[in-house]
């Protein structure tokens, strides 16, 4: 490489630090900075997570389900998560192992409305219409939108 050319990438690189500095050169209360704090499993389970969103989207229930449990493995206390594995498995009519993830999701989160409903809608697909009403009645204050789609669920359901 010609002496000039070195000296003009040098000269590049350097500007580059001074115009746009990284983290390591930038105010330590700068959002960069802080960024660089959070613990590296948090990033992961929220980039697990946004997998596991953009399977659901496309109904790749298996794949979705995957996802929000490697989301769970870095993040256990992830109430969000816990609610979207329990759809998944509900998609792939796997009931009793949905109930267990919107369990833990409104353990975490105890007025949780998509968990909430998405458990009476569980409920009714295993004909447990009562434990479906009782879900119903702690989601009608919460989210009354949700409880009519609940209780139609539950009124259309098949004994």
């Amino acid at each position: 490489m010609p002496m000039r050319a070195r000296v003009v990438a040098t000269l590049g690189l350097l500007l580059g630090l001074v115009i746009v500095p990284g983290p390591a050169l930038a105010d330590p209360s700068s959002p960069a900075v802080e960024e660089r704090r959070q613990p590296p499993a948090v990033a992961d389970a929220d980039t697990e997570y946004d997998r596991g969103v953009r399977a659901r989207v496309r109904q790749d229930w298996p794949m979705a389900a995957d996802a929000f449990r490697r989301a769970l493995a870095l993040r256990p206390a992830f109430p969000d998560a816990w609610s979207e594995l329990g759809f998944a498995l509900r998609q792939q009519g796997r009931y009793t192992e949905s109930l267990a993830a919107y369990d833990e999701a409104l353990r975490l989160r105890p007025d949780f409305p998509e968990a909430l409903e998405y458990l009476g809608e569980a409920y009714v697909k295993l004909g447990r219409l009562e434990d479906a009403r009782r879900v119903l009645q702690r989601l009608r204050p919460l989210d009354p939108e949700r409880a009519d789609e609940l209780a139609e669920e539950i009124r259309t359901a098949r004994p």
